[in-house]
């Protein structure tokens, strides 16, 4: 339906080719993987949202997985950690998007998780992270909404849709593969549309003006 308001419409504005490319350009996400515990099941879960990152038009893909990092929590700059934040560090900045996955541990998300965010602070900023967890009968949701607040703190937008894998274990096949994909599929393709839509809308926004 179209409505006319007696008024002329303004006339079009073509995007230049710089901003034509920008918004086209896919999205640079990075993936944390937050779990590090002995036995974790979170590398089965990992591997199938990093396929469906992957298959998603919109992205391009990186990996963090806490497990392969070992950061102090004296936030001493020794060369050691110098070494091994230059090696994750950029990973994160280059970054316009991020998606966390997270399992609950005492109704709440890992400590290397937590310390992995705060060695960190402008790599946050301004940008859309994703939350999947998985857990118990909670399915991780707890871990998720403290991570709200942290990643609030760090000027960073949480987007709307989660995916929770309740009972995890039991969700898995022995091979890795979900034993019912639709309705996890489902969420994350929802999920992930919107991390496209906040990705794009947050890197035109700093091109036109610098957040902060």
């Amino acid at each position: 339906m179209t409505t006319s308001t007696g008024e002329q419409a303004a006339p079009h504005t073509a995007a230049t080719p710089s901003s034509a490319s920008s918004a086209s350009a896919p999205v640079r996400v990075t993936v944390v993987v937050g779990s590090n515990r002995t036995g974790r099941f979170g590398p089965v879960v990992a591997q199938w949202l990093v396929d469906r990152v992957r298959e998603h038009d919109d992205f391009e893909v990186d990996v963090v997985d806490v497990a392969e990092i070992d950061l102090p929590t004296t936030f001493a700059p020794t060369p050691e950690v110098t070494a091994q934040l230059a090696e994750v560090t950029p990973k994160l900045a280059a970054a316009e998007a991020f998606v966390v996955l997270t399992p609950e541990y005492n109704h709440s998300y890992p400590a290397a998780l937590k310390n992995l965010i705060d060695w960190h602070f402008h790599e946050w900023r301004a940008k859309p992270v994703a939350l999947v967890s998985y857990g118990g009968v909670s399915g991780g949701l707890r871990a998720t909404e403290h991570l709200r607040q942290v990643f609030a703190e760090l000027h960073a937008t949480t987007v709307r849709d989660t995916v929770s894998f309740h009972n995890a274990h039991g969700s898995f096949d022995d091979t890795g593969r979900l034993k019912d994909p639709t309705g996890p599929d489902a969420a994350a393709k929802a999920m992930l549309d919107q991390l496209a839509w906040w990705g794009r809308a947050l890197r035109e926004a700093k091109e036109r003006r610098p957040y902060g």
